[in-house]
């Protein structure tokens, strides 16, 4: 297994596992976040995003975890295992909560430098997306894991599951 696409709605876990897996398989890691976002929480342009993951895509290796749905398909005919991470809101609202917290004025590993975590202006509009994509980017999502060929496909819906995933995985 070299190429695992991990999906999942914000606050699902997604940059977590993705680290998680990494250390275990020791392939190479990309956050979408570093796509998406550029320093200042600029966000980067589409074409660019999507050139970029066409290049991660085009890899030998890699564990490629979050969006830009334009190239899931791509990233999937090239993927060994997609993983999706499906847990209630109410889990990603608290997560997505203790992060800004524990991280408050720094950036995360999975983010651009200059994008620190914090309770300014762009907090809100993030709020309201995970809100308001909440039954959306789930049935995107549910599209694509059911364009997956049997076999491809890791269905995880409870930290219980997510910690069988990781110790079932072959180590490195």
């Amino acid at each position: 297994m070299q190429r695992i696409m991990i999906v999942g709605q914000p606050g699902a876990g997604k940059s977590t596992l993705a680290r998680a897996v990494g250390k275990v398989t020791r392939l190479p890691v990309v956050h979408i976040d570093q796509i998406h976002w550029q320093s200042g929480w600029i966000e980067r342009p589409a074409a660019e995003k999507t050139a970029l993951c066409h290049a991660v895509e085009a890899r030998e290796a890699w564990i490629f975890e979050g969006g830009h749905s334009v190239t899931w398909a791509n990233r999937l005919a090239r993927a060994d295992l997609l993983v999706w991470i499906d847990i209630p809101l109410s889990l990603r609202f608290r997560r997505v909560l203790w992060r800004t917290i524990r991280d408050y004025g720094r950036t995360r590993p999975d983010l651009p430098a200059g994008c620190p975590e914090g309770f300014g202006r762009e907090t809100l509009p993030f709020w309201h997306f995970i809100w308001r994509t909440r039954h959306s980017a789930r049935a995107r999502i549910q599209r694509l894991c059911a364009s997956a060929p049997a076999g491809k496909l890791v269905h995880l819906q409870s930290q219980p599951q997510i910690t069988a995933f990781l110790a079932s995985l072959p180590r490195a």
